[in-house]
């Protein structure tokens, strides 16, 4: 195996160099089967399927994530721009030979000094996202483009070497631990194996040996990862682990195919043994049907389940409409259509990692901010219907039907005020209301003599936010609630049942 990593390195870099290349990967990968072995997790799928889900993530429910990296220079079309310059006759090509040149003289590489960072600071990002009422956060160590946003010992081409020269990823982690959140970390490593070849259907500078160590094999999108590339994939992966300590890691689709399998079992069982050995509670996210119901968590792209799953499970969409990255006259979401998501994620058991986009000079455009914000102050109101709450016997009533689904984020109406979430904690019900009902009344059905919580007793309701004593009675129909004169905040809300 190490003679194929030096042969495959040697291609573009020095034989010394591509000899010490390939014993670093062989040494971390070795490094990998040693933790793996040494248990309670084994790399098998009956082993991993006993994980329990970190109760600090179950009670978290909101999250944020960070797409941020060099795609953020050319800040068009989006966060895939560094394969769609390389898609002959495309509108990001034209785009780029127009403003560039011919990708022999400027490619994506040419991106990396423009990318700066230059007002990047981790603790104020950190404390944005603590007052957005965020409980855990995510930055993108590695995206499909190849360029780590840490210090990776298995290529110079990364944040810390080159464009910012910071470790970004392990600034993050520091501030946002100081800020009392929890860190995760995400790499979508796996799809750099074809990420750039478009770029061999032309003359550019993918084609080029001297980058071949950035832009890697640009093989076939159809074909299947070799063996020297699974092995530094998992050196990779497994050294975020080893020195960010992130208590999340998540993972892209494309580790789904088959020649990921025993890969997957063999990280799952290190970074779930190293937690042990940390006393650090820890999970893995996945996409479709990468790993099996109950050994990581469910994430779904820009989308949600229709229902409760009784697994805990992770919807991750973005603050910004067109673009993951930064990209100029981006689209941004209302925040109450994100609370809405939000609650209503909570109610079918799942929590919402919602992403932002920074500027290539390390700010968070003030739309992106204020939004936050707006969401912070609602969470600050309402937040004990949210955090460390679980499912009610139903997920909600109202009209109006939920697309079940990845990328269905647009797919649903907008809610009602006939729209009702409940989540629970203890003995304690909430009702969420995702509008304001006009006549200022509210009928919750599912308590009626008939509904699924029939056998509930209610002594008090309340409003959260509100001083007013609110007025109601049960009737076979449901809990009639009359609601306070004034709103106590801008968007959905909640009935404290107790």
């Amino acid at each position: 195996m190490i003679r194929r990593l030096v042969m495959c390195a040697a291609l573009v870099v020095g034989a010394a160099q591509a000899a010490d290349y390939a014993r670093l990967v062989e040494n971390k990968v070795a490094e990998v089967d040693k933790v793996a072995a040494q248990g309670p997790y084994a790399a098998t799928w009956p082993s991993l399927e006993t994980y329990k889900v970190p109760s600090w993530y179950e009670d978290a429910k909101f999250g944020i994530f960070i797409h941020w990296g060099v795609y953020s220079v050319p800040a068009f079309d989006s966060e895939w721009y560094p394969r769609n310059m390389y898609i002959l006759n495309s509108p990001v090509y034209k785009h780029q030979v127009a403003l560039y040149g011919p990708e022999t003289k400027f490619g994506y590489k040419d991106f990396i000094p423009k990318f700066t960072a230059a007002h990047f600071n981790a603790a104020q990002w950190a404390a944005l996202f603590h007052k957005a009422g965020a409980r855990y956060v995510v930055p993108v160590a590695e995206h499909h483009d190849g360029f780590p946003m840490y210090d990776c010992s298995f290529t110079d081409w990364s944040a810390a070497k080159m464009g910012p020269r910071r470790d970004i990823v392990g600034e993050l982690a520091a501030a946002i631990r100081r800020e009392g959140l929890h860190f995760g970390a995400s790499s979508h490593r796996a799809e750099h194996w074809w990420f750039y070849n478009g770029g061999r259907k032309f003359p550019s500078d993918v084609q080029d040996p001297r980058y071949q160590s950035f832009y890697g094999p640009a093989a076939p999108d159809k074909t299947q990862p070799n063996q020297a590339y699974l092995h530094d994939w998992l050196a990779r992966t497994s050294e975020i682990v080893d020195k960010y300590h992130p208590e999340l890691v998540w993972f892209d689709w494309w580790i789904e195919q088959p020649v990921f399998r025993p890969y997957l079992k063999k990280f799952a069982a290190f970074y779930y043994n190293r937690g042990k050995q940390w006393g650090q509670e820890v999970a893995i996210n996945y996409k479709n049907k990468a790993f099996p119901d109950r050994a990581a968590v469910l994430d779904i792209e820009r989308g949600k389940l229709d229902t409760i799953r009784k697994q805990f499970w992770q919807t991750d969409t973005s603050i910004s409409i067109k673009s993951w990255g930064y990209i100029d006259n981006d689209q941004y979401r209302d925040p109450g259509s994100l609370i809405d998501e939000l609650i209503d994620i909570v109610s079918k058991n799942g929590a919402l990692l919602l992403n932002v986009g920074p500027k290539s000079d390390g700010t968070i455009p003030e739309q992106a901010q204020q939004i936050l914000l707006a969401m912070g102050r609602w969470l600050v109101i309402n937040g004990e219907a949210i955090y460390g709450t679980r499912p009610y016997l139903v997920y909600g009533e109202g009209p109006t039907p939920v697309v079940g689904g990845s990328f269905k984020d647009t797919a649903s109406k907008p809610f009602t005020a006939q729209d009702i979430r409940f989540t629970t904690r203890g003995r304690t019900l909430y009702a969420l209301l995702l509008g304001w009902p006009a006549d200022g009344k509210v009928v919750i059905h599912t308590l009626s003599a008939k509904g699924a919580g029939n056998g509930r007793s209610i002594n008090n309701i309340e409003m959260l936010g509100s001083k007013s004593k609110l007025t109601w009675r049960r009737t076979l129909d449901g809990v009639v609630v009359s609601l306070p004169p004034k709103k106590p905040c801008d968007y959905a809300y909640v009935l404290k049942l107790t």
